[in-house]
């Protein structure tokens, strides 16, 4: 709203006008907030249809749809068989109807504040809840325009995988259909890196094109101008859901729509206009998409174009364009993709010069060539795709290559609301400066003011910060000194895997380190961990570490003494000697230097790994706190510490259980001596061990230790102020 009255003061509107526009804006703000669905207790339906969002990822089934009452959920099933997968995956569940027995799915607590919020998702997406369900029949199918158009999106997908080699399925799903789940991981991460990702959502630039396109052969077929307008404006809406109807195509295609119902009239409506109406339309229909990112970075996009012609005009040379183009788009965006994704591509402006122009008049439109031969003459199509496979591998290999590059992100932190208020004010200034060519100096001070409070505000907290990062069953403990002189990370997290039947592999596996821990560093402005201790050689303490060194720079790894040996440490020794990070191993006496604390380990005392009773177990003091980090140490471990460090560990501050709170941990005698004024548990939700075990949490409440579990309680950090002090909360 600021920014709204901003821009109108700027423009030296009358102030009736702003006065009615400001309170439009607040009556539309009411009105969204009454729209926005809220979850209902009661369940008092048996049937629901299944909406074309959905996604089938091993044996679980897991989309939107829509009850009885019209409320929208969002259903998982699980998949009992391959035969019943199959039946699944042959067909467009898209206006399914069934009868279920169902649960509503508990709330858990998100791994951490920086992590994927399903109530968010939920919430962006105009759904109330979470069902399981337990129990279905098959009703059958629902007819409608949407219910169609979605199985002609889904013939189009069997199309492009019967026809389309198997490396450029991913690409053309995404480009014509607006499809990216094929897309692998490890491209994603190179397009993120480069930030051309958005070339792969279906766009304005798209539409423009597929406009172009139609209206050019319907003129050259003989069709009359105002005939092929009207087909246009009945065609386009069906493109919009053929090509899966995210926000950007939906924004083209009605901006486009009103720009053609203006014509009709004889009454051209001016752009800016009909993209005010476009969005007043979004929003009146479906309040709560103002929550979705790409409605959000889409329409940001645009606006910053639409009002930015003077400055694209200023120029005649195309490189010159572009790269204006370029600057105003990632200079709009810039703060709301900290906000949401807490790093940007600095390469972008380079990289988008490049592949923006060879994407859109280059791979689309060969892609929607070999996609029309597909149909019309098929042993050409595969012809010409045989010559196209390996220049576009070329291209993929390029890509891949320059991902790799360092320093091409810039990852400061998460920005605090107020900083995103101040960047796009400070952004705005500076569009303005530019355009009437006065104060550009003032102006360039204050946006390079606001970057430089977002980078320097990791670096003005005093305190010191233990966060036991909530990564499920498995152990994650960040350590971050006063004005993050010094980060050591404990343990990464991760899984533990189990074979399976080929037809319930994920496509992507779930991993800990990319999914939670990466996250979690770069929503706090992480980049370089000073020293990774892996206490021992289990894969819910180290899966995760070969995931944490790709992402960022770790330089110098810390493990107990045998354990590299073991089968499990395979793939990240492996990544460890690609990156030539030097790696020590550990035992008791040994410290890690630091200007705030004395870090010592006090275990294991012998050099033969023999598995949990060998954990790294780390010491942190000065003279106002002590915190004991055991891993997975067991009650014979618990009882040689008592034994050689009776005084030294008496009455601490801070204990992480060991084990996850198991039977075989937290001797009595043990939490006796140590006494803490809190213990962490770190152990998943409702996980198979039953951890922690109720012997132990008997033993803690009978000695009335308070203790936090991550997997109920969620991430928790412990916090020591400059004065001693030491707090716990859950950010």
């Amino acid at each position: 709203m600021s920014g709204i009255l901003f821009l109108l003061l700027y423009k030296q509107l009358p102030i009736s006008f702003i006065a009615i526009t400001l309170c439009l804006g607040i009556v539309c703000y009411f009105y969204t907030e009454q729209r926005i669905p809220s979850a209902s207790l009661e369940q008092n339906f048996t049937k629901i249809t299944w909406t074309d969002t959905y996604r089938i990822n091993g044996s679980t089934l897991r989309g939107f749809a829509i009850a009885e009452n019209k409320d929208k959920w969002y259903v998982q099933l699980k998949l009992e068989s391959e035969q019943q997968k199959r039946t699944f995956t042959e067909q467009s569940l898209a206006g399914l109807t069934m009868n279920i027995l169902s649960e509503e799915i508990p709330n858990r607590p998100s791994s951490h504040m920086y992590a994927f919020d399903i109530n968010n998702y939920l919430k962006s997406n105009g759904a109330v809840g979470q069902l399981q369900i337990t129990q279905f029949e098959f009703v059958g199918f629902k007819k409608g325009l949407t219910t169609f158009m979605a199985g002609q999106r889904f013939k189009m997908m069997q199309h492009i995988q019967n026809h389309f080699p198997l490396s450029l399925q991913a690409e053309a799903e995404a480009l014509l259909i607006g499809s990216r789940e094929q897309m692998p991981s490890e491209m994603q991460n190179a397009y993120q890196t480069l930030g051309i990702t958005h070339l792969f959502a279906i766009s304005g630039l798209h539409v423009a094109l597929i406009v172009w396109l139609i209206y050019e052969t319907m003129i050259r077929l003989g069709v009359r101008r105002e005939t092929a307008n009207w087909l246009l404006l009945l065609a386009l809406p069906l493109y919009a859901l053929l090509a899966g109807g995210a926000p950007s195509v939906w924004r083209s295609v009605s901006v486009t729509e009103i720009v053609l119902i203006s014509m009709f009239f004889q009454r051209k409506i001016a752009m800016e206009d009909a993209f005010s109406l476009s969005i007043i339309g979004f929003i009146f229909i479906t309040p709560w998409i103002i929550f979705q990112i790409g409605f959000q970075l889409s329409y940001l996009a645009a606006f910053s174009l639409i009002y930015s012609s003077i400055l694209l005009k200023s120029s005649t040379s195309y490189l010159l364009q572009s790269f204006i183009i370029t600057a105003v788009c990632q200079l709009i965006v810039f703060s709301i993709l900290l906000y949401h994704f807490y790093e940007i591509s600095i390469s972008s402006f380079l990289a988008n010069l490049v592949f923006v122009p060879l994407f859109s008049f280059v791979i689309l439109p060969i892609n929607l060539l070999l996609l029309l031969l597909t149909f019309l003459l098929p042993s050409l199509a595969g012809s010409l795709l045989m010559l196209y496979q390996p220049v576009r591998s070329l291209l993929d290999v390029l890509i891949l290559t320059l991902g790799q590059l360092p320093y091409q992100m810039w990852n400061p932190m998460k920005p605090e609301s107020w900083i995103v208020l101040l960047a796009y004010i400070s952004v705005v200034i500076l569009f303005i400066s530019v355009e009437r060519r006065k104060n550009l100096f003032s102006s360039t001070v204050l946006f390079l003011f606001v970057i430089g409070c977002i980078q320097i505000a990791p670096y003005t907290d005093s305190s010191t910060k233990i966060t036991f990062v909530n990564v499920g069953q498995g152990d994650c403990i960040l350590i971050e000194m006063p004005f993050r002189k010094q980060v050591i990370m404990i343990d990464t997290g991760g899984l533990l895997r189990f074979d399976q039947e080929s037809w319930k592999q994920a496509n992507e596996p779930f991993e800990i380190g990319r999914q939670v821990v990466l996250p979690f560093l770069k929503g706090k402005g992480i980049n370089t961990i000073d020293t990774l201790v892996i206490t021992h050689a289990d894969a819910d303490h180290m899966e995760g570490a070969e995931e944490v060194l790709r992402g960022v720079r770790v330089k110098e790894i810390h493990i107990t003494p045998g354990s590299a040996e073991k089968e499990v440490m395979e793939d990240l020794w492996a990544e460890i000697e690609k990156q030539h990070i030097p790696v020590y191993e550990k035992k008791a006496g040994d410290t890690i230097l630091s200007d705030y604390f004395h870090f010592q380990y006090l275990y294991p005392m012998d050099e033969i790994y023999e598995g949990n009773n060998d954990s790294l177990v780390l010491s942190m003091t000065n003279n106002d706190f002590h915190g004991l980090f055991i891993g997975d140490l067991e009650e014979p471990g618990e009882l040689d510490l008592i034994n050689h460090y009776s005084q030294a560990i008496q009455h601490i501050d801070l204990l992480k259980i060991g084990h996850h709170g198991s039977k075989t941990s937290s001797n009595e005698q043990f939490l006796r001596l140590v006494q803490p004024r809190v213990a962490i548990i770190q152990a998943g939700f409702e996980n198979r061990y039953g951890h922690p075990h109720p012997d132990v949490v008997e033993r803690l409440e009978n000695l009335g230790i308070p203790y936090l579990q991550t997997g109920t309680d969620g991430t928790v950090e412990v916090k020591i102020n400059i004065n001693g002090d030491m707090s716990v909360s859950i950010p």
